[in-house]
């Protein structure tokens, strides 16, 4: 494992039951897609490090949060497709349970405290199709992060609740460059992922 990395992702994934065993299995393949993008894989491993580190957490209710796929460091193309690989391979989990976007923020929190090496840039991606309704409130969460300088974007599935980009921007995304995208459907998921994570890391990190 390197000594540094420009960038540790977390890809934390709504695995609640509002997201059908389908719908994980369009959100898993979407992300693995927009991972494969050139564009993406040149922003993983063009910076001043060489290197990002990503991990996938699955999330649901309270106490409900499992790694999918554990820390991995992406330094080639390579490594990136095969990270990819692992995501559309993962599991279909979807549990039976609410929404817990505070304890997923807890959950990710401490994936970054055990990153396997120092990241100039640490980003969670909160990936979701509704507020949260079960756990801590993500609001103070998402404050204790953005002071500690970590990034809290968000990818809005608009199909259920239509204002829930609205809902993101107020109590879940914060930090350094923040944003949230929506997305209308699961159809069009790839393609709002590959447009979200070409935003935070398409280019390379300075």
């Amino acid at each position: 494992m390197a000594m540094t990395a420009d960038l540790a992702l977390v890809l934390a994934l709504d695995g609640s039951a509002s997201v059908t065993f389908e719908e994980f299995g369009l959100m898993a393949g979407g992300i693995a897609a927009a991972l494969r993008d050139p564009a993406v894989a040149s922003g993983l491993t063009g910076g001043r490090a060489g290197a990002s580190l990503l991990s996938l957490l699955l999330w649901s209710g309270r106490g409900a949060q499992e790694v999918l796929v554990a820390w991995t460091r992406i330094a080639s193309a390579a490594e990136a497709a095969a990270f990819a690989d692992a995501v559309e391979n993962a599991p279909r989990i979807v549990r039976a349970g609410n929404t817990a976007i505070g304890e997923a923020l807890l959950a990710a929190l401490t994936l970054l405290s055990n990153a396997p090496a120092p990241a100039a840039r640490r980003i969670v991606d909160v990936i979701g199709d509704g507020r949260s309704n079960d756990g801590i409130d993500p609001g103070p969460v998402r404050d204790r992060m953005a002071a500690a300088g970590i990034t809290v974007n968000g990818l809005c599935v608009l199909h259920e609740e239509a204002d829930l980009l609205e809902t993101y921007r107020a109590e879940v995304i914060g930090g350094p460059d923040c944003f949230a995208l929506p997305c209308a459907d699961y159809a069009d998921f790839a393609d709002a992922m590959k447009q979200k994570l070409r935003r935070e890391i398409g280019k390379p990190v300075a």
